[in-house]
């Protein structure tokens, strides 16, 4: 009888274990919708935020699934890709408040920047420091940090371009237009790199082998070379590959419709508090990375260094790379003029942080120390964030 009365008991666990983010995003929409109808933009844009983090939690699981399935480098495409779709939607719907003020146009362009900044430094510092009080180092293939720092070394100065031309006589056409032509070079340089990434140089993206034998050497010790197989009841990782890209691309469309909510009340919050464009861009980039950092956790505590850099450089590659040109494509839509002129603070922490990240990863080895100085700059630069105006 005993055995019997826990059985279901322990269903439900395993349910509420496997679905609690599904679960609580519907819960949270709902509670953010409900909230917004009846104009509590407060508790609304804390439930939109809520939500739209637990469906990102979903994407993520999704993601890992199929990544598991595809290996590298293409499994850090699908978990960076479905992270960056959640951040252009999200910068998109705070876009078309821009005509409300020039608040929102600014938050867009502190949250592109923010973006970089929080992968590289929050999702890569917390990573490298987990993974380091576990395993003391760990290694990974230094051309892949090497290509990838390269890469958004070029990157940060294009964005360069526009912001210097606001100091011309005819700042205002000159601007626009450069943006435009930044905007169309950035694409073009993703097309070569995605080239360079699944055809020439797929070895640059993979971990080395003396990285492999360390983490199946300590697989062995742990396990004692034998490894059981668990039945899983997660419906995700019973579908096929092409059901688990629609599963996501629809929890996307849920994200875009609590993303309207999230920006509508959020704008309407900062500018009642006068919060700066550079810290509100701080909190969009969190909540869109915040799946993305679990994952990464995971990795580095199963000495997986090499999938974290991919997932954090690779992320930060694809937020310059496609959001700066997307979003360009898409501000005539929501009729607004996106001109890439960053303010002096942006543009030099990002340069900063892909120094930083060069410096902590060019010898293809991680330690604690390393992660912990990601997170100082991180905590400084949201200090700056908070105050500047």
């Amino acid at each position: 009888m005993g055995s019997d009365s826990s059985e279901p008991s322990s269903g439900v666990r395993d349910f509420l274990q496997d679905y609690w983010d599904l679960i609580a995003g519907i819960v949270f929409a709902s509670l953010a919708f409900l909230f917004h109808t009846s104009g509590q933009v407060y508790l609304a844009t804390l439930f939109a935020g809520l939500g739209i983090a637990a469906f990102s939690f979903t994407v993520s699981e999704i993601a890992e699934i199929l990544a598991e399935r595809l290996q590298e480098p293409y499994a850090s495409f699908v978990l960076t890709f479905s992270a960056v779709a959640v951040e252009i939607l999200l910068l998109f719907m705070i876009l078309l408040e821009s005509s409300h003020g020039s608040h929102a146009l600014e938050t867009v362009k502190g949250g592109i920047i923010s973006a970089v900044i929080v992968d590289m430094n929050v999702l890569l510092g917390i990573a490298v420091f987990v993974g380091g009080l576990r395993f003391k180092e760990q290694e990974h293939n230094e051309d892949t940090s090497s290509t990838y720092t390269t890469i958004l070394l070029v990157a940060s100065v294009a964005l360069l371009v526009p912001s210097l031309l606001q100091y011309s006589k005819d700042s205002g056409d000159s601007m626009m237009t450069a943006s435009y032509i930044i905007a169309f070079l950035l694409m073009v340089y993703y097309v070569t790199i995605f080239i360079f990434q699944t055809r020439t140089h797929i070895h640059f993206f993979k971990a080395t082998a003396r990285s492999r034998i360390f983490r199946l050497r300590r697989k062995r010790a742990q396990h004692g070379e034998k490894e059981e197989e668990e039945e899983e009841d997660y419906i995700f990782e019973k579908l096929p590959n092409i059901a688990n890209f629609f599963a996501i691309f629809g929890l996307i469309f849920l994200i875009g419709i609590i993303a309207e909510i999230f920006a509508s009340d959020g704008m309407h919050i900062a500018n009642e508090y006068g919060v700066s464009a550079a810290l509100a861009g701080l909190v969009i980039a969190i909540i869109s990375v915040s799946p993305e950092l679990f994952t990464a956790v995971k990795a580095a505590k199963s000495d997986q260094i090499q999938r974290v850099v991919n997932i954090a450089m690779g992320a930060s590659t694809v937020s310059i790379l496609l959001t700066v040109p997307i979003l360009m494509m898409l501000a005539p839509l929501a009729d607004v003029q996106l001109a890439l002129d960053f303010n002096s603070l942006q543009i030099g922490a990002l340069i900063l942080t892909v120094i930083l990240a060069w410096k902590t990863t060019d010898n293809g080895e991680t330690n604690y120390v390393e992660g912990i100085s990601h997170l100082m700059f991180f905590f400084a630069y949201a200090v700056i964030a908070a105050f500047y105006h």
